[in-house]
């Protein structure tokens, strides 16, 4: 098995697991976050749907300068949207994966912010940062539910709302 099929493996696999905890952002508390300097709710959302694009920048291009193109958060008006971005993003970086090589995921990538490099790294670790950035966001998805008193969804086991 490929260096590719295996993260196509693994991203399907926690793309399920996020699947089921973006589902239960409730509409109405879009705009809700816990402490000032949190995101929303609704954006965390949109940001954990937004972060397999990178797969796509990583592997169809030799770096990114978020010097020349900041990020812009994208603030999601519905749930709807949240659930369509996860979708579009997760279906593009499995098509981009199941043409990589294991060649290409041994090239480096850069990540800037102009003169600065963030890091320069083999492409597959990059795939592997991003899987884990989402899960990261994945975990504070879980407090945020939590906090609003919405089940939340077991990840690698249950949960206190699933026994």
């Amino acid at each position: 098995m490929s260096t590719a099929q295996r993260f196509i493996k693994e991203i399907q696999q926690e793309a399920a697991k996020n699947k089921s905890m973006l589902e239960r952002i409730p509409e109405p508390k879009l705009s809700w976050k816990p402490h000032e300097k949190s995101m929303t709710i609704g954006r965390l959302g949109m940001h954990i749907a937004e972060l397999p694009r990178w797969v796509d920048r990583c592997l169809n291009s030799k770096e990114y300068d978020m010097g020349s193109a900041p990020y812009n958060p994208n603030i999601p008006k519905s749930h709807a949207e949240i659930m369509a971005e996860f979708d579009r993003q997760l279906n593009n970086a499995v098509r981009v994966l199941e043409s990589a090589s294991d060649s290409q995921l041994e090239e480096n990538w850069k990540f800037r912010r102009g003169d600065k490099v963030i890091y320069d790294l083999p492409r597959a670790e990059v795939v592997r940062r991003q899987l884990n950035h989402i899960i990261h966001h994945r975990g504070q998805l879980s407090v945020f539910l939590r906090l609003l008193d919405v089940p939340v969804p077991g990840t690698y086991g249950p949960t206190a709302d699933e026994r």
